[in-house]
């Protein structure tokens, strides 16, 4: 168990079972692209671990870049997604892969992936640690997913509590 402000957090998913995980994945997307050298697209602040470990898995040619993009105020997505750094190459005739940490309602998603496509991108494919299929509110295809979890807030790896947390190798859910 852990504490993060006024929440206890217990174990949920250890670092070897992400990282097995993060393995699978990466063999998709290494057999997917690799004739190809996409633009790999990490969301901060949350994917920027996911993509680090992500990106030492791929033996194709690549690129990365980072945007920041926000739903979330606390424990909940307000709904309203806000672009707080853009991108700074172009993307046209470009196959684009974003790397994200967790999709739940998709939100933040079904507003990236059309924006990059009318950015002119060739194609758009989304590369998420986790998704919540239960609390999904819009279509989204996601080609590659490393796990699917239930409705639960989670913390480590990268996702955070209020921007604490972040630093656990472990994912941990919050204690009710």
């Amino acid at each position: 168990m852990i504490q993060i402000l006024d929440k206890q957090f217990d174990l949920f998913i250890t670092r070897e079972q992400i990282d097995r995980d993060i393995t699978a994945i990466a063999e998709k997307i290494n057999a997917d692209y690799a004739e190809r050298k996409p633009l790999l697209i990490g969301t901060l602040n949350g994917a920027f671990i996911f993509a680090a470990d992500l990106v030492r898995k791929l033996n194709f040619e690549h690129e990365i870049q980072f945007t920041k993009i926000s739903s979330y105020d606390g424990m909940d997505t307000t709904g309203e997604v806000k672009e707080l750094i853009g991108l700074t190459v172009d993307i046209t005739g470009r196959d684009v892969i974003i790397v994200e940490d967790i999709i739940d309602t998709g939100t933040t998603m079904s507003h990236l992936v059309p924006q990059l496509k009318a950015k002119g991108a060739r194609s758009v494919e989304i590369a998420a640690l986790l998704m919540k299929p239960g609390k999904l509110k819009v279509p989204l295809d996601v080609k590659y997913c490393a796990m699917e979890i239930p409705n639960e807030f989670i913390v480590g790896y990268g996702l955070d509590y209020d921007n604490y947390g972040r630093n656990y190798a472990d994912i941990y859910v919050v204690k009710e």
